[in-house]
């Protein structure tokens, strides 16, 4: 058996790529059937589903419906954090949302990103995985992209329509493409709750 290159395989390289991709297919088939709870109309029947999935969510959390994952075993959400309609929540590294955050409809969160000056490019040795931190009391408004490696400070507000490249420090207010510092939060101690998410959403 050769490998992509022409490279004859030994048997041991043949066993581990093997078992690797028995482990994919496992792990698609389990974000094939997140996608579909991820349309059932109850808060409750899909929290279940995405902690059986080893997805880590705190007291009062929820994510609306429609929303896509990559290995949900890396994910954990705090407590009190509502996430929208149609987010990307990237667990291929680990991804850590705090309590009390905010995220609008269609955000995109990755920690994975193809290596673009590699031969093979596809490969998921080549694939560039960094974690991605959001600290609590963030607010991260509809179809931001938060790229791998970038920590989100506390009660940081991330504008619409931003791609987040890099750290963004506690209280700040970010946006553009890429996004940039453009304010400053005036709330430096927040205490509020985001309370019950919609029904039926």
């Amino acid at each position: 058996m050769k490998d992509k290159t022409g490279r004859e395989l030994s048997q041991d390289e043949i066993m581990k790529k093997g078992a690797y991709r028995v482990e994919t297919i496992l792990q698609e088939f389990i974000v094939y059937i997140l996608h579909i709870v991820g349309y059932i109309p109850s808060h409750l029947i899909r929290k279940a589903f995405y902690m059986l999935a080893g997805i880590k969510m705190g007291e009062g959390s929820t994510i609306h419906m429609g929303a896509r994952f990559y290995i949900p075993s890396n994910i954990m959400i705090g407590k009190d954090t509502i996430i929208g309609e149609g987010v990307v929540l990237d667990g291929r590294d680990k991804l850590t949302i705090g309590d009390h955050v905010d995220i609008a409809t269609d955000v995109m969160i990755y920690n994975a990103q193809h290596n673009i000056h590699s031969e093979k490019f596809a490969t998921v040795e080549d694939t560039q995985r960094a974690p991605v931190v959001i600290g609590d009391y963030v607010f991260i408004g509809p179809r931001a992209v938060i790229l791998p490696g970038v920590t989100i400070g506390k009660g940081v507000i991330i504008g619409a329509g931003a791609v987040v490249t890099r750290d963004i420090e506690p209280f700040m207010v970010a946006g553009g493409v890429p996004a940039k510092v453009i304010g400053e939060r005036k709330l430096k101690d927040p205490s509020y709750t985001l309370g019950r998410p919609a029904l039926f959403r």
